[in-house]
């Protein structure tokens, strides 16, 4: 217990001392905080004005409800917002490789078990506070929009707020499996290539053809993204799947942790107990 003590202080001091985590935090915020404020006020003005936007699927579908705006927007903080986290993750495990300051890491730890777990911890840590800022900002700036139309914020809901806490607990499993990623991709610029080609353009198609094909929805729910958007319990990709099947939120929650697991366990056996020169 205090090896992993040492090495999760040691892994947050070299985290902590670097500009990266604050740098992808300030572009975070800035971001999902655009995207939720812009379409608030989109979509608030389209409901108050009585056209109901429509929801997506095949062949459209019924109005989107006034009570889905507010759901939609706040979680935008992780359906446009997960990349992050995730990014932060991998070049935890990256840099260590790319700087060289994995040999040293591996002399004061010399169980790299250890130096795994705790980097696992201080990107849990730092993913859910990733989610914190992402929501502050998406539900600050989506609640003013709203209520600038007199909708619904939906902030004296306690489901709302239990949608929320998840939220964040999807943002911190997410930099569990870019540590994972990390793991099994260590070349820096391949897993960053790997997380932002599978994010902005694999996923998002296969999840877009998941609601026209019905057996690529069966999979398709088992997809990371969608596993996250079950785990939250509202999305934008949800809204536009029509009748696409979900998981439980913690069936959702499950098949993430299982993907940080399984891509931190194969990268282990793979990578991380190679020797290092």
């Amino acid at each position: 217990m205090r090896t992993l003590l040492a090495a999760t202080r040691a892994e947050f001091t070299k985290t902590l001392t670097t500009r990266l985590w604050w740098v992808l935090l300030l572009i975070l915020v800035l971001y999902v905080g655009a995207v939720a404020g812009g379409l608030a006020f989109g979509l608030g003005a389209l409901q108050a004005s009585g056209e109901a936007p429509p929801r997506g699927g095949p062949g459209g579908g019924p109005a989107l409800p006034a009570a889905m705006l507010a759901p939609v927007i706040y979680t935008l903080a992780t359906v446009v917002g997960y990349p992050f986290p995730t990014l932060l993750g991998s070049l935890a495990v990256t840099g260590e490789f790319r700087h060289q300051t994995v040999t040293p890491t591996f002399l004061a730890t010399p169980r790299r078990g250890v130096v795994l777990a705790a980097k696992w911890v201080v990107l849990l840590v730092l993913g859910a506070l990733f989610g914190a800022a992402a929501l502050v900002a998406t539900v600050g700036l989506g609640a003013a929009g709203l209520g600038a139309f007199g909708l619904d914020t939906g902030l004296g809901e306690s489901d709302m707020w239990a949608m929320l806490g998840r939220a964040v607990l999807a943002m911190a499993l997410w930099g569990a499996v870019g540590v994972g990623l990390g793991v099994l991709v260590p070349s820096q610029v391949g897993s960053i290539v790997t997380i932002l080609a599978f994010t902005q353009f694999v996923e998002p198609i296969l999840r877009t053809v998941a609601g026209f094909v019905d057996w690529v929805g069966e999979v398709g729910r088992f997809l990371p993204g969608a596993a996250s958007d079950a785990l939250v319990g509202a999305s934008f990709f949800t809204v536009l799947g029509g009748g696409t099947p979900s998981l439980e939120w913690w069936q959702g929650g499950l098949v993430l942790a299982g993907y940080a697991v399984a891509l931190t366990a194969v990268g282990y056996a793979l990578t991380w107990r190679r020797d290092i020169t």
